[in-house]
């Protein structure tokens, strides 16, 4: 079991570039849940795993996919419960073409983190994405919303998109911005 510094520890490690200082309450209940699902792997695989993860995401940033799945593949050959791997191979098996080793790989990450923290949010969003692009909109918006109630801002965009009184409410806005900056130019 993580102490709270523990957690502090891993999520400074893990999450560079999240804020510190005054957390509210829903960002320190996920931030828990994502410590002690990490808390619950020795720390030299953990730290090995992630830095396979850190390369396959620079890799894949750069294009060479095949690098990216085979980091990714090796995170999960070291942690195989640990759900951010999975995460980030459907990521860059997606951006191959492979949906199908996609959502496997995401359905997977989301049984594994019970689609909670940081890893269960993303993978609900990759999901909802594919969803929401094979045309099945209300599995996309499920997904969205699951994400949304954990405080993914990007899900909430995304449902707000799927919501066709919203779309219209936009495209009203959008007009009569457009009318009255051609009439006042």
């Amino acid at each position: 079991m993580c102490t709270p510094n523990d957690a502090a520890v891993l999520h400074a490690l893990f999450h560079p570039n999240a804020p510190f200082g005054d957390l509210n309450e829903q960002n320190e209940e996920h931030l828990q849940e994502d410590t002690n699902q990490d808390c619950s792997f020795p720390a030299a695989l953990l730290e090995e795993a992630h830095n396979l993860e850190l390369i396959g995401v620079r890799a894949a940033e750069s294009g060479d996919l095949k690098t990216a799945l085979q980091r990714f593949s090796k995170a999960i050959e070291l942690l195989p419960d640990r759900a951010s791997a999975y995460n980030n191979r459907a990521q860059a098996l997606r951006l191959q073409g492979d949906i199908t080793g996609a959502l496997g790989d995401l359905n997977h990450a989301l049984e594994l983190s019970r689609g909670k923290g940081v890893a269960g949010r993303q993978a609900l969003v990759q999901r909802g994405l594919i969803f929401r692009l094979n045309g099945n909109e209300e599995a996309a918006k499920n997904d969205f919303l699951q994400a949304a109630e954990q405080g993914s801002d990007f899900a909430k965009q995304q449902l707000v998109l799927l919501n066709p009184y919203a779309a219209l409410c936009n495209k009203m806005l959008r007009d009569m911005i457009q009318n009255l900056y051609v009439s006042n130019p």
